[in-house]
């Protein structure tokens, strides 16, 4: 199949295909005389993987990890549990922020009763007030960072 047949199947956009490729987490494939791209089976279930791992909130370097022992299956599998156990943490931690970001939100809302002029806002004057403190909180080194945690010293990315 064609990238497009194998984006269709694995319901992935076709530049973020390609871009698994350029990560190293899919394959190099075999090329038509008219160098298109032909993909097979093995394609779509690794991509299928790899989409079921980020879909996990897993960087690519866990993917990759997890992808390496995949292609290796008589290794010990407690790294596997180890990489496990440490993102269960990273969504822990990100359980705890996303209730604080949705109190923050339930806050901000409730300072407004939804009638009377834009100027008299109770939201719009908390996010004034609070984007004039936020960057005192930064300085301090407190940041929103969320959706990215490091995995083997990379950032996360796409």
């Amino acid at each position: 199949m064609k990238i497009g047949e194998l984006s269709k199947a694995t319901h992935t956009q076709v530049e973020t295909i390609r871009y698994y490729e350029r990560e190293g987490l899919l394959p190099q494939t075999d090329r038509t005389e008219g160098n298109y791209r032909v993909y097979g089976p093995a394609h779509v279930e690794r991509l299928s993987f790899v989409r079921h791992c980020r879909r996990l909130d897993m960087t690519l370097e866990e993917v990759r990890t997890l992808l390496r022992f995949k292609d290796s299956p008589p290794q010990d599998c407690s790294v596997i549990n180890d990489l496990v156990d440490e993102h269960i943490k990273h969504v822990t931690i990100r359980i705890k922020e996303l209730k604080s970001l949705q109190k923050q939100l339930l806050d901000l809302r409730n300072s407004c009763a939804g009638v009377g002029t834009v100027e008299a806002c109770g939201v719009l004057s908390g996010l004034s007030r609070a984007s004039l403190v936020e960057p005192a909180i930064q300085a301090l080194g407190e940041h929103h960072v969320h959706g990215s945690h490091k995995a083997s010293g990379q950032r996360r990315s796409k």
